[in-house]
């Protein structure tokens, strides 16, 4: 295996210079893709502080408070004119029209499983996403599946179904937030458009619709925001913004690392939601429940170790 990146393999002057910096840069991308998926992961316990709005509500001041953070930010970077020419392209305005309706209803979907006590669910959807993704980038990108990656599907394919005869219902949560996130990962890879660029035109698009339902609320008497909850005034808001910042550190670490450390530090945030959901929310965990995150653990093992392989041939 090559030794480049060790200072000593290497006579040439700046050498050293250079590979220390690159491995400061990663070490900064590390931190700050720990950062946004530990976020993630702890989204179920910040939700759980709302109980009394409604999903809908609160999925409206996510997409209304998140939209006028990101068009700040990007107005701050002068980036508007970005934001203009997507907006006048009716192909990537398209794109984005599908990718905003699908995120939604990833958040909508979301809210309502931790209100309902349904964590370990979206625990569940979001470690079938990554397999997900590989499934769908086969069947419309073309990518080829080797052996493993197959056998990682399969193995996913299996603990759903498993779950779906032996449990006796359909995990409907779960796969409605693994297809909604996976799709919307395609769509969003098709557009090739800058990250914060795009969520800031999905949440724009979205802005008006959620204004006008909460002003809705307030003049029908049943808003929870402004409503005498100094704690729902503070947090519905904070929801909107907790919905960018590990986007944007996110984005930031993408920048910094290879495809295949991210693809392990994602799952950090199903893991977080799974332990919530047991040891903190106390959710009841069946055999059946256990067999299938068995089943899709094995999935993701095997995944992540055909990564593991494919990294180190790359660098041999």
């Amino acid at each position: 295996m090559s030794d480049i990146y060790s200072p000593q393999s290497s006579s040439k002057p700046g050498t050293s210079i250079l590979v220390n910096a690159t491995r400061d840069e990663s070490r900064k991308g590390i931190i700050l893709g720990f950062l946004a998926y530990l976020i993630w992961g702890s989204f179920p316990a910040f939700f759980k502080l709302l109980p009394d709005p409604t999903p809908l509500e609160i999925v409206s001041h996510r997409i209304f408070w998140s939209a006028l953070f990101l068009l700040t930010l990007v107005l701050l970077r002068r980036q508007g004119r970005e934001i203009l020419q997507i907006l006048s392209n009716r192909k990537v305005l398209l794109t984005l029209c599908c990718s905003t309706l699908l995120i939604a209803t990833n958040w909508l979907t979301f809210l309502f499983a931790v209100q309902r006590g349904e964590v370990l669910q979206s625990s569940l959807g979001y470690f079938i996403t990554p397999l997900l993704s590989v499934l769908l980038g086969f069947i419309f990108l073309g990518e080829r599946l080797g052996l493993w990656q197959k056998l990682s599907v399969f193995l996913a394919l299996m603990g759903v179904v498993y779950l779906i005869i032996e449990y006796g219902q359909i995990p409907w949560i779960a796969l409605i937030l693994a297809i909604s996130f996976g799709v919307y990962g395609l769509l969003r890879k098709v557009a090739q458009i800058d990250a914060l660029i795009g969520l800031t035109v999905e949440t724009l698009l979205l802005a008006p619709i959620a204004g006008s339902y909460l002003l809705y609320l307030s003049y029908s008497g049943q808003a929870a925001f402004l409503n005498g909850s100094t704690t729902y005034d503070v947090l519905l808001p904070l929801a909107g913004v907790i919905t960018a910042i590990p986007l944007l550190f996110f984005i930031a670490s993408a920048r910094r690392l290879q495809l295949a450390t991210i693809g392990f530090l994602q799952y950090i945030t199903p893991t977080l939601h799974f332990l919530l959901a047991v040891i903190v929310f106390m959710e009841p965990f069946s055999r059946e429940q256990f067999i299938s995150f068995m089943l899709i653990w094995a999935g993701l093992f095997v995944y992540s170790f055909d990564a593991v392989l494919k990294r180190r041939n790359n660098y041999c």
